[in-house]
Parts: C-alpha cells; structure tokens; sequence
C-alpha cells in the first residue's frame, strides 16, 4: 500500500460511540541500552528530547528484554508470551502466524495500523538479507494483524542505503538516512491519520544503533557532537572473552582487533543514539502539530542493549545488564503521571497487556505478561515478583552450549548455564556493573535459594525444559526455520 492508499485506508469505517480511544505511537530502537542514555546517569549522552520524553510519563527503570536478541524479542512483544511460548529461539526464523497477537486486537478494534522500518520476523534463511525473498513480507497473515499501512523491510542495518517493501515484492529505496526518511514517513502517516475518525496505532522501529558502528553509517554532523569525547573501554572489560559468548570468542582477536576498536565504535554509537534523539524530538512535535498529544499513548523502547566488551562480551544475547536492560517510557498526559519512575521489573511480554489495558482493548486469554496498566498510571496493583529472561542458543546458528536462563528483580540478577550448571548471582543494587559474583558468598545464600527457586517455578509454568538450541531446531520448526511448535504444543489454525 502506498502511503497515498494508506490516507484513503484511514478514512473508510467509523468509529464506535462514546469517547475516542487513545491513539498508539510505539517506537523501538534496536540495540539501544538502557545506561546510554541522559535519563538514565549517563553525562555522555546527547539525548534531550529522550530526558524529556523520560520527564512526561513513566520511566520502568527496571525493564528488560526477555530474550536479548532481536527476533526473539519482537514475538514476544506482539504476542505478549515467552520465547519458549512463540517458538522464537533464535534469530532468523519465520513467526507461526496461529497466534493472537497486538496488531490482530488493534485491527479489530476498529484502529488504522501502521508499521515503519525493520520487522525481523519473517526470514528463514540465515543471511542472504537482500533477497526480497528474505526481505518482503507479502500482505496477509504473516504481518500478525497490521493490517493497515506497511512500509518494512526485514532486516538492514546499511543506514544510507536503506530499502523498504510495501504490499509488493518492489523494493522501495530510501533517499537520504534511513532513520531520518523512516521518521518523515511516520509523520506522515500521523498527520493523516489525525484528519480520520478513526484512532491510530503506528509501529516505528529504528535499526539505529545497532551496528555496524562505522563513520560511514552515521551522520558527520552527529559524529562531530562527540568530537573530544573520551570513551574508554568498560569497568568490567577483561582481557580474555567469555568462553560463553557464542560469537567473537577467538582470544587472539578479542586483543588484536576488540580492545583496541571499541571506543571508537562507542563514539559512532553515541552519535546514532544523538541522531535517534533528534528524530524522537521531530516524532513528538507532530503529535503536537497535528493536534493529538493528548490523546496519543507513546512508548519508546529497544530490542536489547549492547555490550562493548564489558564481561568479555560483545554485542548482546547475555542475561548482563549492559545487554538485557533496556529503556521503556511510557506517556499519556493527564492519565500517566508526569515524571513518574517506577521500579516494577517489567519484561517484555508484559508491554503488550500493559498497553491494552492502557488503552481497554481486550488482552488475548494466552497472553503471559502481567498487565501493569494500573502500576503506569501511579495507581496500586499487581506487578511481577521478577522478570525471567531466556537465552535459548546462539544468536542465529544451531549451535549448542550457549543457553541460559536467568531472573532479575529489584536488586538482584541470578542466572545459570546449561553446559555446565555454572550460576551466577549479582547484587546489583550494590554492584551496578556486577563486577562480583556472590553465589558463593555465605551472606547471599538466602537471596541465591529464593532465586532458584524463583526461577525453577517459572520454569516449570512455562514448561520450558531448558532444552539444547539443536533441540528447538528438530522439535519445534520444519526443518527450513519456519516455526510448527513450542512449548505449548503444535501451532494451530484456528488462533
């Protein structure tokens, strides 16, 4: 659909009686981390219209991502289950569609969908990205409910030659810097969309800042605001890779070529999260401008968060913090409190609940997220003893011997390794960059059996059997990366 046909699609229906409901602005980032950030602590970061965002609606400090790697996260959040429950173990495999998801519930609710930039759910092919093959995602069930406007791609992370697919195989180049185009399209779509009696629900998902972190693949005039800008490599850095890090581990090159290339890289991140900000202030400005704000719910997000060899590690699919914490702010003026923080452990399968209870659209009996609509608005209510996070295997091969699971609550992240039992627990209240691993340590052995425990009666909910990432591969997909079942069983038609 072009965007022409999307204003046209905007106008047919009308909206049920009584009051209007709230439109949906959902933006994500992807390898965006929570510590990177101005609201956050971090004096680096250039990031005034994020702080203000921070400032006007509720910040879930505690926020992480299920599943820190990006297909895994994205079923999760249009489906509000758990990686063992979407069957997304790793990156690279196409969603079964027999699942209730976001856009189906916003569709049928009588709102105008659209969806902006990388989807990252339809592929099963790992690489070969640029094969419209891999890349377009044909109108129909496939795109989960979003019904409405597309303009999405699968995956590309080669910011000034960025691409997109509407409702044909044609693929759509972008002129210009992909964020910044992505940004002028949803504008766009919300100036149109606020001329229609209907609500509308937009999905803008970024691919910045995630790598390739080159000068060549940011703008000069970001890269120059970091210009003197010491970046040093982090607290936790150590000088041999984490044996269980799946990817980047050879020992001579974690020397030769990671130590001595991450500040720079951490320069050129800095300037496409300031470019990311800046885009963020035009998104809310044409709430402003197209009369709506008020009645627009906005949520800023990312997928996972990066590493920059802090433990040893780069990149992401680690229980650390640097990897698994992520932003979430959420602002709905006169119904969230402006400036509210609220250290809920919130994960991602909650956000889609939380935001249908937010807005009183129905949440799909299979959902498995906890609805936290009442904690957003500062009001008394139920919210989760800790989040549960999954690392299933490798970020995108069927290798074994990476998989993890772990817990985080208020103070504590506790997690454990299939390969070897190894665990790990984190005081990270007291240690923000969990420098020390205190499993052993007599004085947590309370905290250490709660957590085991915590995590074992999850476990068991989820029937989640902490299986070999081989083993997803050979249960739980046909053989060519298409999704046929989960921990729940075989998909069925009928969602």
């Amino acid at each position: 659909m072009t965007t022409a046909a999307a204003a046209s699609h905007f106008s047919l229906g009308s909206q049920a009686p009584g009051p209007r409901k709230p439109n949906l602005l959902f933006v994500y980032a992807d390898q965006l981390r929570y510590q990177s950030l101005g609201y956050a602590g971090d004096h680096k970061a250039k990031t005034p219209n994020i702080d203000r965002l921070a400032s006007q609606g509720v910040n879930f400090k505690n926020t992480v991502s299920v599943s820190p790697v990006c297909a895994p996260f994205r079923a999760s959040l249009f489906t509000g289950k758990y990686t063992t429950s979407t069957g997304m173990a790793i990156n690279e495999m196409r969603i079964n569609p027999h699942q209730r998801c976001f856009g189906h519930v916003l569709t049928e609710n009588g709102y105008a969908t659209g969806y902006i930039g990388k989807w990252h759910l339809w592929a099963n092919q790992a690489g070969n990205h640029d094969d419209p093959k891999n890349g377009f995602v044909p109108p129909g069930k496939y795109r989960l409910g979003f019904d409405g406007y597309w303009a999405a791609y699968n995956f590309n992370h080669s910011y000034y030659h960025g691409y997109y697919f509407e409702d044909t195989p044609e693929r759509k180049r972008i002129k210009g810097y992909e964020p910044d185009v992505q940004t002028d399209m949803a504008i766009k779509f919300i100036n149109d969309a606020a001329r229609s009696e209907k609500p509308f629900s937009l999905f803008l998902s970024y691919g910045t800042p995630h790598d390739p972190l080159t000068a060549d693949n940011v703008p000069a005039e970001c890269l120059k605001r970091f210009e003197g800008v010491r970046f040093d490599l982090p607290a936790s850095w150590q000088d041999t890779p984490d044996p269980y890090m799946d990817r980047n581990a050879d020992p001579v090159k974690w020397l030769t070529y990671w130590k001595g290339a991450i500040p720079e890289q951490l320069r050129c991140y800095y300037a496409m999260v300031s470019n990311l900000d800046d885009n963020i202030g035009r998104l809310l400005h044409s709430l402003e401008q197209a009369g709506v704000a008020d009645n627009t719910i906005v949520v800023f997000t990312s997928d996972h968060g990066e590493m920059f060899g802090a433990h040893g590690r780069v990149f992401k699919l680690t229980f650390y913090e640097e990897a698994a914490r992520i932003p979430c702010l959420i602002r709905w003026p006169g119904k969230i409190p402006a400036g509210r923080v609220s250290d809920a452990c919130v994960n991602t399968p909650d956000m889609m609940p939380t935001l249908l209870g937010l807005m009183g659209l129905p949440i799909p009996g299979d959902v498995e997220g906890m609805d936290l609509s009442l904690i957003a608005q500062g009001r008394p209510g139920p919210e989760p003893e800790a989040a549960y996070l999954q690392g299933l295997g490798h970020t995108y091969l069927w290798q074994d011997s990476f998989e993890w699971r772990a817990l985080r609550d208020k103070q504590f992240t506790f997690a454990m390794y299939r390969r070897d039992g190894r665990e790990l627990l984190f005081d990270n209240a007291n240690d923000p960059h969990q420098l020390r691993n205190v499993i052993d340590d007599p004085k947590y052995a309370v905290p250490a059996a709660r957590c085991r425990k915590l995590l074992k009666d999850k476990m068991a909910s989820l029937k989640d059997t902490f299986e070999t990432c081989t083993w997803y591969r050979d249960h739980w997909t046909d053989g060519n990366r298409c999704i046929t079942a989960s921990a729940r069983g075989p998909f069925v038609a009928n969602r």
